[in-house]
């Protein structure tokens, strides 16, 4: 009988990532021999191990899937974890990179876990760096969105994102919030989170994306509440959902 196969696990939606430890855990295939959902924390605790396959999620914020596996030392296989759509995945397909589609369904999984038993002993699988950056390049163009479009009436306004102070949804509406108004977009705030880069938009609330660049400081009311003031003139405060409380934090170098 072979060896279980080591996995490490990184995906900044805790939910998420105790889902899928828990499928990995129920097929008897896999030792677990850790877990993150801060993607930095997670690329020095499998550069310091012994890890045949990294579960890797794409959008997190800090760090993307693909930062990850830019920085990732020689040894680990890689599966994203993605919610990209069929055309992103046939690509995964020609550059033979697994990948699971969220959310992760078992049969799928079991396929997965086969293909990377049978690469595990394959002295071949020396190319697989090669197709991981090709892959990367690939999913990456034309690479994040530097603005975002408004309908107004019949014309569309393109926004420079460097000038969106944050993007809030409210009612059954989306809007891109810069110094001066608001723009209405098509978009939802789970799609511009997946669109914008993470290196510069966080998402502190169910509904709200924030750019970082436009954060003055952080504090606490007298709720308890965190609390963010923007620079923009208003002087905009903005609360943090408390289980976002931490990765900010994190992000901003504070912890």
């Amino acid at each position: 009988m072979s060896s279980p196969i080591r996995a490490f696990l990184i995906d900044d939606e805790p939910l998420a990532l105790k889902r899928l430890a828990r499928m990995l855990e129920t097929t008897g295939r896999v030792e677990i021999v850790g877990r993150a959902t801060d993607p930095e924390k997670g690329l020095r605790q499998v550069a310091a191990q012994a890890v045949d396959v990294l579960f890797l999620d794409i959008h997190m914020p800090g760090l993307s899937g693909f930062q990850v596996v830019e920085r990732l030392p020689t040894g680990p296989q890689v599966v994203f974890t993605t919610a990209y759509d069929q055309h992103a995945v046939q690509a995964f397909e020609v550059n033979a990179v697994d990948y699971l589609l969220k959310p992760v369904e078992r049969e799928r999984l079991e396929r997965a876990l086969d293909r990377i038993a049978r690469r595990r002993d394959d002295p071949a699988r020396g190319e697989l760096g090669g197709a991981l950056e090709r892959l990367a390049k690939y999913l990456r163009a034309p690479g994040f969105l530097d603005r975002l479009a408004s309908r107004v009436g019949d014309r569309v306004q393109l926004v420079p994102v460097s000038q969106i102070t944050h993007v809030v949804a409210r009612g059954r509406a989306t809007y891109a919030v810069t110094g001066a108004t608001e723009h209405m977009l098509d978009s939802t705030i789970a799609e511009l989170e997946r669109k914008l880069d993470p290196a510069t938009f966080f998402r502190i609330h169910r509904g709200t994306l924030v750019n970082l660049a436009w954060i003055s400081e952080l504090h606490a009311d007298f709720g308890g509440r965190l609390l963010l003031r923007l620079k923009d003139g208003r002087h905009t405060e903005l609360v943090v959902a408390r289980d976002r409380v931490r990765a900010l934090k994190e992000r901003l170098g504070l912890l």
